[in-house]
């Protein structure tokens, strides 16, 4: 069992890792082809803090464990907005004045709604991970699109676009780019497998559920890139990426990470995740609209007490799963 612990960790770390030097080679080699830092900041980028939960969740089907996949992606966007925007708001309160972000706020609750509806039935089609796919592809593509619009109309003012091109990595060489993308490629998906393997090993031990494994230890361990790219964000005086960072990974683990395990795995699935996990995303989701975001002069606010209050919910959240594995 002890093996099967630093295992899990270490392929935990190893994910994160290797997601980091994915997006790394695989934005520079971009950058090095002429693609444009908009363009990466946007696509590249934004998709790198879904990486680790993409891969597991992807590994995870494969290997006939849809619980987890789907713990996944539920447990790291209650993480997202729960711990690591209520931490980063107790680290610093933030200012935002985005509008890209304020476009996507609506977004992201509609999207979460609609994730909550597809689970409602306790099942995940086929049909329902190919319309989640097409949505992430759509959203993408529109994103781009408004913003290349945008720009050719007048220069980009957005200042969470403007903070996404300066997280673009520039002056690296092209074998540099390649050889952190091929470093990546290989990592990323051992370390989801062991990361899986390990996972079940121990939730079959402990007579734990793939899917509260998946909510619990994968999705926080997942949503660590957020957190550090959140104060990191912070630091740099970036507040508007510091929220936009966490809105654009919600929007991905439902879109791309939970669309996987309907496309590859699809069936039933436990009906906790319907009754108890995608009801309470939708009502976190709810609350950080109605909690965090009273206008000031023209801004959005997020402070030190909504941030507690979000942190709160997270340890709520911990005990109602923990409480209902005791009895």
């Amino acid at each position: 069992m002890l093996v099967q612990i630093i295992i899990l960790l270490g392929s935990l770390v190893a994910l994160v890792w290797s997601a980091d030097k994915f997006v790394f080679g695989a934005s520079s080699l971009a950058r090095n082809l002429g693609v444009t830092p908009m363009v990466i900041g946007l696509t590249i980028v934004a998709m790198g803090s879904s990486a680790p939960e993409m891969m597991v969740a992807g590994t995870a089907s494969f290997q006939g464990n849809p619980d987890t996949a789907i713990g996944n992606a539920i447990g790291s966007n209650i993480t997202n907005i729960a711990l690591v925007l209520g931490i980063t708001a107790l680290f610093q309160p933030l200012i935002v004045s985005s509008k890209t972000i304020k476009r996507e706020i609506p977004l992201v609750l509609a999207i979460t709604a609609l994730a909550y509806a597809m689970l409602y039935d306790h099942e995940l089609s086929f049909i329902e991970g190919l319309i989640l796919m097409v949505g992430f592809a759509t959203y993408i593509i529109t994103l781009l699109l408004i913003t290349l619009k945008r720009r050719k109309d007048h220069p980009i003012d957005d200042p969470m676009i403007l903070e996404a091109e300066q997280e673009v990595p520039e002056g690296v060489s092209l074998g540099s780019s390649i050889l952190w993308l091929v470093v990546g490629i290989v990592v990323l998906p051992l370390s989801a497998n062991f990361l899986v393997d390990s996972s079940v090993f121990i939730a079959k031990a402990f007579g734990i559920s793939d899917l509260v494994i998946g909510l619990t230890i994968i999705a926080i361990g997942t949503s660590l890139p957020e957190l550090a790219a959140s104060i990191m964000s912070l630091i740099k005086k970036e507040d508007d990426l510091a929220l936009g960072n966490i809105i654009g990974s919600n929007i991905f683990n439902i879109l791309a990470v939970l669309s996987l395990p309907g496309l590859i795995a699809p069936g039933a699935i436990d009906g906790h995740a319907a009754t108890r996990d995608a009801p309470y995303m939708l009502g976190v989701t709810l609350l950080l609209i109605l909690l965090c975001f009273s206008r000031q002069r023209g801004a959005f606010r997020v402070g030190r007490t909504k941030g507690g209050i979000l942190l709160g919910c997270f340890i709520a959240y911990q005990y109602i799963l923990f409480s209902q594995l005791s009895h």
